[in-house]
């Protein structure tokens, strides 16, 4: 299932940015990105240019969407940085950063999606990466209590690099979004969020 909240004119792709959430909601934590972007919709709060989308595991529905033409890609997704759970990792990424995976058109591989768009006629845009380490990937549904905790913390993460990206855009729509999601809304405690900083790093997902 693939839900989504767009704003702004779709014919005009001049500073757009495309906020993707991937991940497969019945592993556990992999469902980060999709609950991330699920909020960040419900919240209403970013700018017109910036559309919210929960890819799942469709890397084919991504690519296709990128062939459209954005300013810029932020993906948010369960990343395996090699810290505790729960722990956010921003990154900047290239196109040397990407190296080559084989496309899976009835999976998500992220990295094989971005490194094979320009054999699809697209070009990377500016990308970066939101992600949070995970403590469980095994099947279930619903996130574990680290990685729930992060969550706030990376949807300012991504507000954060939207205002990077467009510190000029229009003013912010106002109320909610509503999106819909088959992954019920869990409960969360609000925490103080610092600013994280942006880091050039290779990525692989297994």
């Amino acid at each position: 299932m693939t839900a989504e909240v767009t704003a702004g004119p779709p014919a005009d792709v001049t500073g757009r940015v495309l906020v993707a959430g991937i991940g497969n909601l019945f592993l556990g934590d992999d469902g980060f990105g999709p609950e991330v972007v699920r909020r960040l919709a419900a919240s209403g709060d970013l700018p017109p240019p910036v559309r919210l989308t929960d890819y799942g595991i469709r890397g084919m529905h991504l690519a296709y969407d990128l062939l459209d033409g954005y300013e810029a890609l932020v993906l948010v997704d369960a990343y395996p940085g090699g810290g505790p759970p729960g722990e956010l990792t921003v990154l900047e990424v290239g196109a040397d950063d990407l190296g080559t995976g084989e496309f899976d058109a009835h999976g998500m591989n992220p990295v094989a999606v971005l490194a094979n768009l320009d054999q699809l006629g697209g070009t990377l845009p500016l990308t970066y990466v939101v992600g949070c380490t995970p403590a469980d990937v095994e099947e279930g549904i619903g996130l574990s209590e680290a990685v729930l905790a992060a969550v706030p913390e990376a949807m300012e993460a991504v507000r954060a690099l939207v205002r990077r990206i467009l510190p000029e855009g229009p003013p912010r729509p106002v109320g909610p979004q509503p999106v819909q999601h088959e992954q019920p809304e869990q409960p969360v405690e609000p925490r103080p969020v610092e600013p994280h900083p942006v880091q050039p790093a290779r990525i692989r997902r297994t």
